[in-house]
């Protein structure tokens, strides 16, 4: 999203109105993926409060992130029925094989990871989504050919 697009998006919501701060912020991620330095400066100057401020409820919520995502984004659940079917070897898989942590993306902008809350698959557990499909009963082994199979079908190295 270039800075003319971002002043677009943001000049649509009322000038100084802060109880649209997180419908705002909701919008241009939706759009740009993330969200940057200069949607936050933007969206301060637009709603008439500081960077700070707009970084700091952004930064309070999970689903907002910033950096953008790489080409094929991987959430792992953490979520409770997750969580006790081994969530946390299938994290530490993902983190080891593609050598980031969630919330980073990898150099070649190839992948980005991230931990949820709940996806809301519990009789699947554990789940990984990635691009936005979900793939069950997850393990360590299993987590390494849908690192294999995504790059045969993406061109995504891990």
């Amino acid at each position: 999203m270039n800075n003319v697009e971002l002043i677009e998006l943001v000049s649509r919501t009322p000038d100084g109105d802060p109880s649209q701060l997180i419908s705002l912020l909701q919008k241009v991620q939706e759009e740009a993926g993330f969200l940057s330095r200069e949607a936050i400066d933007a969206i301060a100057g637009h709603l008439r409060l500081s960077p700070a401020a707009v970084y700091g409820v952004a930064s309070f919520y999970n689903q907002f992130r910033f950096n953008a995502p790489g080409r094929l984004h991987l959430q792992v659940c953490r979520g409770t029925a997750c969580h006790v079917k081994g969530s946390l070897d299938v994290l530490e898989t993902l983190q080891r094989e593609l050598k980031i942590l969630p919330g980073q993306t990898t150099r070649d902008g190839a992948y980005s990871l991230e931990t949820v809350a709940c996806v809301g698959a519990c009789s699947l557990a554990p789940v990984v989504v990635a691009g936005g499909e979900f793939h069950a009963g997850m393990d360590s082994e299993k987590t390494k050919n849908l690192l294999v199979n995504m790059e045969q079908v993406t061109g995504c190295n891990a």
